[in-house]
């Protein structure tokens, strides 16, 4: 006879494309040492999310070497995109977890992840922009479409009401700022 498998109630899902890839855009702003600024972000927020379940979903070994290297389970992937990685991890892990809470790996001030204990339904954190999002929390098992990018807060709302459930939005949060633009880089103290 086997044993039930036991479902853990919530895990944290950081999202980590390979880090010679990630940050385009401080790469571009002539922003020196991007690979150290990544895994120095990442940390952060692997260590914020402690102690939580984490699992860093990536499509990259030396990333997954990287969330070893710091004690955390890494999800593999052939995603490409932020959305599929995420769609991929939601729809490999609702079995293992009650619910999710994804949080972007580039977040400045990460603290409390762990601790966090979410409403029901789905709750979406608005980037400092108020258009993106850098956190969600939701439920396994809905039939939800991750729409991440340009004015993904929208989308991700959007989502909730088609599946009819209840939403919440913070609009200001310390996880709103994440670190996309050199500018950003005014919020986030190095450690």
């Amino acid at each position: 006879m086997t044993a039930p498998r036991t479902v853990e109630t919530l895990a944290v899902v950081i999202p980590l494309k390979r880090i010679a890839d990630a940050k385009r855009r401080l790469r571009e702003g002539g922003t020196p040492d991007v690979d150290a600024l990544v895994r120095t972000l990442a940390r952060g927020v692997i260590d914020a999310a402690r102690p939580r379940p984490t699992i860093i979903v990536t499509e990259d070994d030396d990333v997954a070497d990287f969330a070893a290297s710091l004690g955390v389970e890494a999800l593999r992937t052939t995603a490409r995109t932020l959305s599929d990685a995420v769609q991929f991890a939601y729809a490999a892990l609702g079995e293992r977890f009650e619910r999710l809470t994804i949080a972007h790996a580039d977040l400045a001030s990460p603290a409390g992840l762990g601790e966090y204990a979410p409403r029901p339904g789905i709750t979406l954190v608005a980037d400092h922009h108020g258009r993106g999002t850098t956190v969600m929390s939701l439920e396994t098992g809905l039939d939800f479409h991750f729409a991440y990018g340009a004015n993904s807060l929208t989308r991700h709302l959007q989502e909730a009401r088609r599946l009819e459930v209840d939403v919440t939005v913070i609009m200001d949060s310390t996880w709103s700022r994440d670190v996309d633009e050199p500018a950003d880089l005014e919020s986030f103290r190095w450690s």
